[in-house]
């Protein structure tokens, strides 16, 4: 990880726990971490967070103007971060689902292919899979803020491209604003684990990355929901046009009013790092560190590169259902679009719900192998349950079916991320999260394409099975992960725990007492 040179003071900064009371009055962190000299400046996969903390003073990063990395605060302005990144994340997720889930009204308006506008959606699955790696380098190279300028203005401008797109003859001027939105897409779906790891403290960075992620799967709601009131299923070319109109507009204001907030309250990262792992993984950053031999310690380590696969398998198997999922409910109730999207909305909610307790979750029990397997086996038994509920004829049970099965899919997401984090500690958190979307855009094509195939000449329920197969393998595989947590490692040993034992043992230590923001 690149250690960027630090921001303006931040007058806003709260003192974590981490602290002690200096002569001075100052608040200060126990000097109790160190790195250790055998330790390379790029750590190998199977190196251990906890040989990392010696009884010493905390090393600097090389070079002038660096940070006082032994200070652990947490900064006030994290939260208003993570939610502006979240609401342009759900602008874009919007825009990336806004097709399918009026798929038919789409084809009837631009005289095309159900195919073609499935494409729609893929593009942004094809589109991240060459420019993942390019962007990860540029998140190390120049920062979050640099990043987020290009996503959200990116996603603006693709909004307002399409505004060029509402006659019929005008469908390649819509593609190429979807293809510019899913280029913006690359500059965000790898941000949630970064921003949380730089911006949030031990306890609460699960919980963050969930909210992070929780704006992606609210624009996905969002976007399963408006198209099919704003646009509805008519004849006249010229309505049609107008209603779409209306769509494009209110996306490329919202587009708009993130950029310009984007602007104003997104920065590079705290004064001073919110966590003893983050503070180790600035010591450890090396300008000179390769980022391609990054990569290869990544695929080295064998346990990260099970769970690319079953997160690719699980994320695969939602983008596939996501975009299919208007084709499949009109085939069996014929004219419901606007309850297709209301399924859609409720499998995103309930997924959302399912995201935030499962980040609260982590960060109460670290028990990241077990909660992962869990959510996995009950993803697989709900698309099972879907499966043979769908052409029951009865869509209130359709709708619990998926809510079910949205809760644990979806659920499953923040999940991956942060479990990855861990696996790979100290590596970049964008690396890791990029790569499990790489998996996840790789087989989102393939079952998209394949599951399309086999619901027109087979029928749904044969296409879910196939969805379902693939879940089941992934469960299998998800079990062989073991639960190598490296950044909870470092996080263990705080001056906190240490004081705890030390006034069990006796009362007067000759260490320097660490007292925490309440005891001040």
């Amino acid at each position: 990880m690149v250690n960027e040179g630090p921001n303006e003071e931040e007058r806003d900064d709260t003192p974590a726990p981490e602290t002690e009371l200096q002569a001075d009055g100052s608040v200060s962190v126990h000097p109790s971490v160190s790195i250790d000299p055998s330790l390379s400046v790029h750590p190998s996969s199977s190196a251990h967070p906890s040989a990392l903390a010696q009884p010493s003073g905390l090393a600097h990063p090389s070079g002038s103007g660096s940070e006082n990395l032994s200070v652990i605060k947490v900064s006030r302005r994290r939260w208003a971060v993570v939610l502006v990144f979240s609401c342009y994340s759900m602008c874009n997720a919007f825009q990336w689902i806004q097709y399918s889930s009026i798929n038919n009204i789409f084809m009837h308006f631009y005289g095309v292919s159900a195919f073609a506008i499935d494409w729609l959606s893929m593009c942004y699955m094809l589109t991240y899979i060459p420019l993942l790696l390019p962007v990860a380098w540029l998140l190390e190279k120049f920062g979050l803020r640099t990043i987020a300028l290009t996503g959200s203005a990116l996603n603006c401008l693709g909004a307002w491209v399409k505004l060029g797109s509402l006659r019929p003859h005008l469908f390649p001027v819509t593609v190429v604003g979807q293809l510019i939105c899913s280029v913006a897409q690359v500059f965000i779906l790898g941000m949630p684990s970064r921003i949380a790891s730089v911006w949030f403290g031990a306890n609460e960075v699960s919980t963050a990355c969930s909210v992070a992620v929780f704006g992606n799967q609210l624009g996905i709601a969002i976007g399963f929901l408006v198209p099919p009131v704003l646009v509805p299923n008519i004849e006249d070319q010229d309505k049609l046009a107008y209603h779409i109109s209306i769509m494009f507009y209110i996306i490329g204001g919202v587009a708009t009013l993130l950029l310009i907030l984007v602007i104003i309250v997104f920065k590079e990262k705290p004064k001073y790092p919110p966590s003893r792992a983050q503070s180790l993984s600035y010591a450890l950053a090396s300008p000179d560190a390769s980022y391609l031999s990054s990569i290869v310690r990544l695929f080295k380590n064998l346990n990260f590169v099970l769970l690319v696969i079953t997160y690719g398998l699980n994320a695969g198997a939602f983008y596939a259902l996501s975009t299919l999922l208007n084709r499949m409910v009109i085939r069996h109730y014929p004219g419901e679009e606007v309850n297709a999207g209301r399924i859609g909305l409720t499998i995103v909610i309930a997924g959302m719900l399912g995201a935030v307790l499962s980040g609260i979750w982590l960060d109460r029990s670290k028990t990241y192998k077990e909660t992962t397997l869990v959510v996995y086996i009950m993803t697989l038994v709900g698309m099972l349950v879907y499966t043979f509920t769908l052409n029951l004829g009865y869509l209130w049970v359709v709708f619990i079916t998926a809510g079910t099965m949205g809760f644990f899919m979806t659920g499953y997401l923040p999940l991956g991320f942060e479990f990855a984090v861990e696996l790979t500690y100290p590596e970049s958190e964008g690396i890791s999260s990029g790569l499990l979307n790489i998996s996840a855009q790789v087989f989102g094509i393939i079952f998209t394409i394949s599951q399309g195939q086999i619901i027109d000449n087979y029928g749904t329920k044969p296409g879910n099975i196939f969805l379902c197969l693939f879940l089941a393998l992934g469960s299998a595989l998800t079990a062989f992960i073991k639960a190598d947590l490296r950044r909870q490692k470092a996080n263990k040993e705080t001056p906190e725990n240490k004081l705890q034992e030390e006034e069990e043992e006796s009362n007067s230590s000759k260490l320097p007492t660490a007292v925490s923001e309440d005891h001040l």
